[in-house]
């Protein structure tokens, strides 16, 4: 049975509580900003950041409401999605742009009589614990709106940043840049029990000093704790899908064998055998995700939830503060706590 790892001295950055204490503090933004200027690297020059409210409403009442992760402005006006992904989603390009989208048409000046469309700067940027479909090495990707035949980019004030996290494997003595330990300090940050020397500065010591579990409030270790169990859990539903999905293959492949031994020649063989493991592959990871996810994921992470937010609740925390502090809604926060009276 899988046992989930202790913490260490810092809090993990890829959770979402450990995301957003970093990232997301107005009073710790020089992180952030040290961050996205080592990520455009030299090409644009970030001198401060406003953060806004994560949540865009439509136009109309029947539009679909989008929250992101972070949200900033730039001292120029332009605009910075930061969000961080731990899952692959089928249509995750397609949220990347309607994101972008509906920041874009928030743009729009309706009180005037006239607007002649000149836009901000969009940039969107996720930090992904995945691999996405191309099997090229490259773990830093730049998108934007360019000539298919020439390269001759069309609209520099759109921009996406993909950051494909298992591609950078780089070890300590690989570091070369800026950029390098920043990826390698997100990625091995739980990990550490010290400063090492090759992170000596003065917004990597920030980190460290503000990701300290010792340092965090009960309120705050109660919302990391429970962000961090969400994290085990999708991980530990992940092995168990790619457990099922190598079964199945095995058992696939065998199927495809015998089917391609009955068939009597070569052809019949491969054919049998590629058609036989892709099936057991699909299978298995849908039943695997399934599973994993429905009873991994899913109960362990509201158990979690009803848990610290009694806990809270009984030690006298205000309901918004539990709503902030554990990103639930008020709504759940009233059923837990009609439930423990």
């Amino acid at each position: 049975m899988y046992t989930n790892p202790t913490p260490g001295r810092f809090i993990d950055p890829l959770t979402d509580y450990g995301f957003k204490r970093l990232f997301g503090s107005e009073p710790h933004k020089d992180i952030l900003i040290d961050f996205l200027n080592q990520l455009f690297q030299g090409r644009k020059v970030i001198r401060d950041l406003t953060y806004n409210n994560a949540e865009r409403n439509g136009d109309y009442v029947a539009d679909r409401k989008v929250i992101f992760d972070l949200l900033c402005t730039g001292d120029n006006g332009e605009q910075f999605i930061v969000e961080m992904q731990r899952a692959r989603q089928e249509n995750f390009k397609d949220r990347a742009v309607f994101y972008t989208s509906r920041l874009i048409s928030s743009q729009v000046q309706r009180s005037k009589k006239s607007w002649n469309y000149q836009l901000k700067e969009v940039f969107f940027i996720a930090l992904l614990e995945f691999r996405m479909e191309s099997h090229d090495d490259f773990y830093l990707h730049n998108y934007v709106l360019s000539d298919r035949e020439t390269h001759e980019i069309f609209y520099d004030k759109l921009e996406y940043k993909f950051i494909e996290l298992p591609k950078f494997t780089k070890t300590e003595d690989q570091l070369e840049t800026d950029l390098d330990r920043w990826l390698f300090l997100l990625k091995h940050l739980s990990g550490m029990d010290k400063i090492p020397l090759y992170l000596d500065k003065r917004v990597f010591e920030k980190v460290f000093r503000i990701a300290e579990l010792s340092k965090l409030k009960p309120e705050e270790r109660m919302a990391y704790d429970s962000s961090l169990k969400a994290k085990w859990d999708y991980e530990s539903a992940v092995r168990y899908a790619e457990k099922i999905a190598a079964e199945n293959a095995e058992k696939a492949m065998q199927r495809g064998w015998e089917k391609g031994h009955e068939m009597g020649h070569q052809q019949g063989h491969l054919e049998g055998i590629q058609e036989g493991h892709q099936q057991g592959h699909q299978e298995g990871i849908q039943e695997g995700i399934r599973q994993g996810l429905q009873q991994g994921h899913e109960k362990g992470i509201r158990e979690t939830l009803i848990k610290n937010i009694s806990s809270m609740l009984s030690n006298g925390i205000e309901e918004d503060m539990i709503c902030r502090l554990l990103e639930v809604t008020p709504e759940f926060v009233s059923e837990v706590k009609k439930g423990s009276q």
